[in-house]
């Protein structure tokens, strides 16, 4: 690490939030430890292997090139690819042991044209976020029977809440996965798994499911969880340099005008980091005092006003904690995901226990 920017992931608290909530939802089977996307922003194998040590049984994968990786270092954890996975590829979901969703009839029937022996499957059925998935009764019944009477091994089937803040469309996906799903049996189905963090916590358990999607709240950033559960991901920095400016402007474009004096720091991450351009005007914190960035952020740097107490070399708190990634996330106009995943591999990921 060379330069003393990083972001600092705190295993101990990612593996005790597993822990909580499966302690607090005890009744399932199957947690699946969503790790996609560099788990969040976290970092690979360190992360994944604090969920595990949570309680986590299962992974859950974007792609197959993250299911690998994974695989390269964890051997026996089962590993669901939630996307779709090309037919040309499928010998290495065999030899590597990861789990692929059939997505719709089409895409079934492309596979069974490759050899498919001993490949673990999960359905997936589309209740309402259309994106991937078959919402068509009869294509289910035909997808079901296909797998049946073939080589591959049909494990699991699932679907997507995509609106968990709002009860009545929530209702309505369980009321359309179950409508869906009516002419196939689904006790012979080993895993079924509907809800996702947000809606684990927020409605009781479906009596047909026996699995759960642990995500966001794995990390920490659940609004409206009765745990208490802990930050897991902060970003640091230092000052590098102090200008003493003067009647002046300040970065690119001369967006930021200083009429008197004003102390400014540059700090060296940028937005080529993930912290865009949009971040100008909130807030980072030095010595534990709030301090606003201005000016336009550049590709490797941005400023910040502050004021005699802050010293060439003082630590910087770029991302702080769970509420300070929620107000980021509220300036930002997006949501705390995008917040932690926009940060790089540029910026290191150092793990404390």
């Amino acid at each position: 690490m060379y330069r003393n920017t990083y972001v600092e992931i705190n295993l101990k608290n990612i593996k005790n939030n597993v822990k909580k909530l499966i302690n607090e939802y005890d009744n399932y089977k199957y947690y699946f430890g969503v790790v996609k996307a560099d788990s969040y922003g976290h970092g690979d194998i360190e992360t994944i292997q604090s969920i595990i040590k949570g309680g986590c049984n299962y992974l859950a994968v974007a792609t197959l090139d993250e299911g690998i990786e994974i695989r390269k270092h964890i051997k026996d954890i089962p590993i669901l690819c939630l996307g779709i996975i090309p037919k040309e590829f499928i010998g290495e979901c065999i030899d590597k042991n990861i789990t692929v969703t059939i997505s719709s009839l089409e895409y079934l029937e492309e596979l069974m044209n490759v050899k498919h022996d001993k490949l673990k499957v999960h359905i997936k059925i589309n209740t309402g976020m259309n994106r991937l998935g078959t919402n068509n009764k009869n294509d289910l019944s035909k997808i079901y029977e296909i797998i049946k009477n073939s080589s591959l091994i049909l494990e699991g089937i699932y679907t997507h809440i995509y609106n968990s803040g709002n009860k009545e469309d929530t209702v309505n996906q369980f009321k359309s996965f179950e409508e869906i799903t009516r002419d196939i049996d689904l006790n012979s189905i080993p895993i079924v798994h509907i809800c996702a963090s947000d809606a684990l916590i927020t409605y009781p358990k479906l009596k047909y499911a026996n699995g759960c999607r642990l995500g966001i709240a794995m990390y920490g950033l659940m609004d409206n969880s009765k745990i208490e559960l802990s930050s897991t991901f902060s970003v640091y920095s230092e000052v590098i340099q102090i200008n003493e400016v003067g009647n002046g402007t300040v970065g690119y474009n001369g967006k930021y005008k200083v009429n008197g004096k004003e102390r400014i720091a540059v700090i060296p991450i940028g937005y080529a980091d993930g912290i865009i351009r949009k971040n100008t005007g909130r807030s980072v914190y030095i010595n534990k005092k709030a301090y606003s960035i201005v000016g336009n952020i550049c590709m490797d740097m941005l400023f910040v006003k502050v004021d005699q107490e802050v010293k060439v070399g003082d630590k910087v708190t770029i991302i702080k904690d769970i509420e300070h990634i929620q107000e980021i996330a509220k300036y930002l106009d997006t949501i705390p995901y995008e917040v932690i995943c926009s940060i790089g591999k540029r910026v290191p990921r150092i793990y404390i226990e």
